[in-house]
Parts: C-alpha cells; structure tokens; sequence
C-alpha cells in the first residue's frame, strides 16, 4: 500500500516570497560570485537563487554590466576611507585611501575590468570620489584635482585588472617565467637598452613599484597645469 501524497498548499499557504529589491538582487550576486566566481553571476542564475523569472530582474536591473556596476559600487561601500580624515601628510593619505581602492578590485579581477568601462556611480563611489578630491584640495587647485581623480583612479583600476587577471590564470607563472628568461637572455647588439637594464625591468613587484607609481602620477599632477 503506498503511502497517501500530501496535499498540495493553496497560494494563501505558502508563505511569501521576500519582495524584489535591487538591493537583494546585487546581495544574492554577490553571494554567488564569492562562492562560485563572477562568471556564474547571471541573470538567470540570480533569478533561480531569488525564485523567480529572469525578466523580473530586468526591472530592477537593466543588464549585466548594470549589475556588475552595482555590486562593485557595494563592495567599495566598504573602503576604509579613514585616512581622509587623518593626520598624516596628505600624499601618504591619498595613496593609503588609492590602495585600499586596488586591493577591493585585484581580489575582483572581473569587477574591475568592468569598472574600466562602466564606472559605478552608487554612494560607494561617490564616498570614495569625495573623499578623494578631499586629500586633493589641500595642494590642488580645484580644476586640476576634477581631473586628477580620474587619473589616479584609471591608474590604480588598470593595475588591479592585471594583476587581478594574472594571479587567477593557470598558466601565469609560466607565462613570467617566459618573460624574465627573454629579458635575460636579450642579445646586447640586438637590445642593448634591454641588455643594459636587465632584470631592473621586472624588479620592484609588489607595493613599492605601485606606490612608486603612485608618487609619480601625484608629482606630475603637482606640476603639470591643466590647459584652458
């Protein structure tokens, strides 16, 4: 004899779904990518994990490069912009607050490749952005800093996509082993300017070359006056 099967519940039953929201959108994405990458952050997986229909999400969300703006936006809602305020020169603040910025984005290679061509514009932005300008204004005039913000930020979001991309790609220890050996190996009578400078070309990995960097972009800003 087999056992009876239970009554379905009526809709008045069950209980309800949690209301859609963007903001539960871009948590559940999230999620998602913490746990599995950012490659299975899609808009069909998203609406399975939310039970619902793909095309509801479009409501809240306009396509994928919307979403990623998004979630990036959230997670530099969680900077440490504390240096802003601090007491320490203001260079040192600014590439403290820069820093906390590139390391966000190197542990999210795909959200920073996306942030070279879809920049967020959510209150995360806007409070890195602010305060940004903040640390600029001590010695900056105010026209030179509008651009100088982007500047810097193009500089440490490039930095973070490739160095991102390279400590996730299989291969990427061949592929520096394959480099240093052809600088190594470079004929002075064919390279000589290669030859000269040798292994000084790959040294320097890691935080000094990047503040280096740093230094070198806020110097010029110093002196270089934007044209009228």
């Amino acid at each position: 004899m087999t056992a009876a099967k239970p009554a379905p519940l009526s809709r008045r039953e069950r209980p309800a779904k949690p209301a859609l929201t963007r903001e539960g959108i871009v948590a559940t994405a999230l999620e998602v990518m913490r746990a599995e990458g950012l490659d299975r952050v899609t808009m069909r997986r998203l609406a399975t994990e939310l039970d619902t229909g793909a095309a509801s999400l479009y409501v809240y969300v306009r396509n994928t490069a919307e979403l990623r703006a998004y979630m990036l936006d959230e997670l530099l809602a969680g900077l440490d912009l504390s240096p802003v305020t601090a007491e320490r020169d203001w260079r040192e603040r600014l590439i403290a607050v820069l820093w906390s910025y590139t390391v966000v984005l190197a542990e999210h290679p795909g959200l920073a490749q996306s942030a070279l061509v879809t920049r967020p514009s959510g209150p995360g932005y806007l409070h890195l952005l602010d305060g940004l300008l903040a640390l600029l204004s001590a010695e900056v005039p105010a026209g030179r800093a509008a651009w100088a913000v982007d500047l810097l930020l193009h500089f440490a979001t490039s930095t973070a996509t490739e160095q991102g991309t390279r400590s996730q790609a299989i291969d990427a220890r061949d592929e520096e082993d394959q480099v240093i050996a052809a600088i190594a190996n470079a004929p002075a009578d064919t390279y000589p300017h290669i030859a000269a400078l040798g292994l000084e070309l790959v040294s320097g990995a890691g935080p000094d070359r990047l503040t280096w960097g740093f230094h070198v972009l806020i110097n010029g800003i110093l002196q270089t006056a934007r044209p009228t």
